[in-house]
């Protein structure tokens, strides 16, 4: 693919002029290596990627694939390509269910409202909207007509207790993308009491209705999906039975996508996927961050004390398959980094990004490594040695590496802020301060500030002095040059 001649997207996305000598690949979990990336239709990529399940506030390991998943399209965008990006909702699971029980209203009263506070979060994180965003309650006709299908090819079958289960006996390559063989699979694997399938692998496609939990009606009785045929469901409708690339954490490699492959080849006999990807965990004391485990924290939670480009720096600066460490002194390394680059940027003068430039390519290539993101910001820190090098002798040279650092880091969707509010950014919760240390506000800097330029005028240092560190106290910096002083945050 040559270069589109934009400088941006329709969506605001940046773009590149691609190299010819250079190939996007990305790792496929189904074969276990870095692949070429060859899309069915030439110039289009279709994209699903499995979303949240709406009962609670997002944690930052829902956080870290939303991220993930957008780098990835807006990279492919940047790059020419013409991407249709599908990101489900389940709004009705066992959890959602048990969640509307106890809070005592409806199930949709709470699926909209988690929904909201998603969208919230995401948009927070800046995140670009899917294309399409199916809700699992809307597609329940197609559901059954999966399932129908599944029945009359053999690979589904009716149980005694009234629900429809996949026999997976049926599909002879079952395991392929967790790489697990079927005979262990079988031999730790349990079946609950009130379940009367044939074989302890086989999976439930639907349920039958229980009192007080939603249903709908099908042609076996009233009843619902089980999880795993929404996604088949959904992605076949979204975007046809074979599609480019489907993603999502690697916790959901299996079962769930390993259930999706059987189900919808099963159905279609067609392949399903081309390429799979899957992001690494977020963890906390070396332990997956999960609901389940009580382990989490919200992105609400860290979004009080933390810039939303902090956080997004902070799962960039790994590779998306590699577990990411959570702790307040990773969060606080993203800080110092963005506010390097910021500060690279500060008192630029505006220039328009020229595509021949000495990083261009460098930073393709990282990205074209399966979106190497942390070889990717290398690239940043690189424009800004030659920004501050070029700054004070060669001042366009200067904006033009400035232009070019907005450019790329624009790709990742970093540096998005003018640098003066960023650098005076503070929420009421960053950096705890000690009990004796309010928070100011910028109205009280900017007072202080005054009062400090008029100590300076009638030369009582002493005083200036103590503005100053009364001010570090409260990690708020100042810098004096001859045309004033600015301050920032730290």
């Amino acid at each position: 693919m040559g270069c589109s001649g934009r400088s941006d997207c329709a969506q605001g996305c940046r773009v590149i002029c691609v190299k010819e000598n250079h190939v996007l690949v990305i790792y496929n979990t189904l074969t276990g290596r870095k692949e070429e990336f060859r899309p069915l239709v030439t110039g289009k990529v279709r994209m699903y990627v499995c979303g949240i399940t709406v009962y609670d506030y997002c944690h930052l390991g829902h956080a870290r694939m939303i991220v993930v998943f957008d780098i990835v399209v807006r990279y492919l965008r940047a790059r020419g390509y013409e991407v249709t990006y599908v990101r489900n909702i389940t709004d009705v699971d066992d959890k959602i269910i048990k969640r509307a029980r106890e809070q005592n209203e409806p199930i949709d009263a709470v699926t909209t409202r988690f929904i909201a506070f998603m969208n919230e979060d995401a948009a927070a994180l800046g995140v670009i909207k899917p294309d399409v965003e199916p809700r699992a309650t809307q597609h329940i006709n197609e559901m059954l007509r999966m399932i129908e299908r599944l029945l009359a090819r053999g690979h589904a079958y009716q149980a005694a207790n009234g629900g429809i289960y996949y026999d997976v006996s049926s599909f002879k390559s079952y395991g392929r993308l967790s790489g697990k063989r079927v005979e262990d699979l079988r031999a730790g694997a349990r079946v609950e009491v009130d379940e009367a399938k044939d074989d302890p692998l086989d999976f439930v496609l639907w349920k039958r209705a229980k009192d007080g939990e939603p249903s709908w009606g099908s042609p076996w009785g009233p009843g619902r999906p089980g999880w795993h045929i929404e996604c088949s469901a959904m992605s076949t409708e979204c975007l046809g039975a074979h599609f480019d690339i489907h993603g999502g954490g690697q916790d959901l490699q299996f079962p769930h996508h390993e259930n999706e492959i059987a189900q919808s080849e099963g159905a279609t006999g067609q392949p399903f996927v081309n390429v799979w990807m899957h992001n690494g965990f977020v963890r906390v004391d070396e332990e997956k961050m999960s609901k389940s485990l009580g382990n989490f924290f919200t992105v609400r939670e860290v979004l009080a004390r933390y810039h939303p480009e902090e956080v997004r720096y902070f799962f960039l600066a790994s590779h998306y398959r590699s577990p990411l460490n959570y702790s307040e002194e990773n969060l606080d390394h993203a800080r110092t980094a963005l506010t390097r680059l910021y500060l690279a940027l500060r008192d630029l003068p505006a220039a328009e990004y020229r595509s021949a430039n000495p990083y261009e390519e460098r930073f393709q290539a990282a990205m074209d490594d399966d979106f190497n993101t942390p070889e990717a910001i290398a690239v940043l820190f690189d424009v800004v040695r030659d920004i501050n090098k070029y700054r004070d002798t060669a001042s366009a040279q200067a904006a033009d590496a400035g232009a070019a650092l907005r450019h790329f880091a624009g790709m990742i969707g970093l540096l998005g802020s003018d640098p003066e509010h960023y650098l005076k950014w503070g929420p009421a919760g960053a950096k705890a301060p000690q009990p004796e240390q309010a928070i100011l506000a910028d109205e009280d800097i900017e007072r202080l500030l005054e009062q400090r330029a008029a100590a300076r005028n009638r030369q009582d240092w002493a005083e200036s002095d103590r503005i100053r560190a009364y001010l570090a106290d409260r990690d708020v910096i100042l810098e004096d040059s001859v045309t004033g002083t600015r301050w920032r945050r730290v």
